[in-house]
């Protein structure tokens, strides 16, 4: 018997054009620039941040009773966040305005013996969380090494690597989207300065000993210790010994007030100047002079042309109301103005 050629039918035919147009079309619907979310992301995204946080508990808290063992579940918790945003009164803020949230998980406040149910007793807890919040949408993929503003006034310090690192926390799952912002889970509490410009001098004594005198001598310890927020450059004992010699004065009483402060002033700059914001160029200070940075050299350059180099391992050490950065020499304005 002759073997029957298997020859497509019109209706095949017909059939494979009309797949193929389908598929086309889908291709088209669904271009690269388009994400399509999975179901249940889709689903976070239109939720507030604050809602997303709830979701994530009620997710954890259901794998937890599918396992046994509570470490097998996939997502994180924020249980102990939700009722401390709560207890702070930012619980609205939260849900409101645009924000990114470095969010600690369950674990990393029990790491510091927090929980749900004691969370709501930890001093100054609305403006620890006031720092782990950032204004704006901040992807992972726009982050870069340096200092980012909080909502709390201070700055954590993104540090990019083989991971994300905020301060000392590791960024355990990044970009977790609502519908006002996103989410960043960290493994660890951020805790924001709790000392003021003077307090921070002060507790670096003996190093800056002479600094806190001579702050106190010009009568600028409420100035700095309440003002601000200012950025100080801080000459350390060394440099202030090396400016005595310079000028052939024994102590600091031989340094007339007036000419004191001047000097005290031109080493604070208003506002928040991290070392990442730092440019070459010239910087206005308290003092109503100029010096000039170089950033290449890390050093300063005051009136007089002399040059003072920043102590790179102290840089941007934070206080609640400003910022300070170490100088191996004291640096002088131009005393004849």
């Amino acid at each position: 018997m002759q073997k029957q050629l298997n020859t497509p039918s019109p209706y095949r035919t017909l059939l494979k054009g009309m797949l193929g147009l389908f598929l086309g079309l889908l291709a088209v619907a669904c271009t690269p620039d388009e994400e399509v979310l999975p179901a249940d992301e889709a689903q976070e995204v239109n939720l507030d941040l604050y809602a997303l946080l709830e979701r994530y508990n009620q997710q954890a808290s259901g794998e937890q009773e599918r396992h046994a063992n509570a470490a097998k579940a996939k997502k994180p918790s924020f249980s102990t966040l939700t009722v401390a945003l709560a207890k702070s009164g930012l619980m609205g803020t939260v849900a409101s305005q645009q924000l990114t949230l470095f969010a600690p998980t369950d674990e990393a406040f029990a790491a510091l013996g927090l929980n749900k149910q004691n969370i709501g007793s930890v001093p100054n807890l609305r403006e620890i969380l006031l720092y782990h919040a950032v204004a704006g949408k901040v992807y992972a993929a726009d982050l870069s090494n340096g200092f980012v503003p909080t909502l709390n006034g201070a700055a954590v310090e993104i540090t990019l690597g083989s991971s994300v690192m905020v301060n000392s926390a590791t960024v355990v799952l990044a970009d977790i989207k609502a519908r006002n912002g996103v989410l960043h889970a960290i493994d660890q509490v951020l805790l924001p300065p709790d000392m003021n410009l003077v307090e921070l001098a002060l507790s670096f004594d003996p190093e800056f000993s002479i600094l806190v005198e001579a702050v106190q001598k010009a009568g600028l310890v409420n100035v700095l210790a309440s003002g601000g927020p200012y950025t100080v450059f801080a000459p350390t004992n060394a440099a202030f010994a090396d400016l005595l010699a310079e000028l052939g004065a024994s102590s600091l009483d031989d340094i007339p007030l007036p000419v004191l402060t001047k000097v005290l002033l031109y080493h604070v700059v208003e506002g928040r100047v991290y070392s990442s914001d730092l440019s070459s160029g010239d910087v206005p200070t308290l003092a109503d002079q100029t010096f000039r940075v170089n950033t290449e050299t890390l050093t300063i350059t005051d009136a007089n042309g002399r040059e003072a180099g920043l102590v790179a391992p102290l840089l941007d050490v934070q206080a609640t109301n400003g910022v300070v950065h170490v100088l191996d020499k004291v640096i002088l304005p131009d005393l004849s103005m």
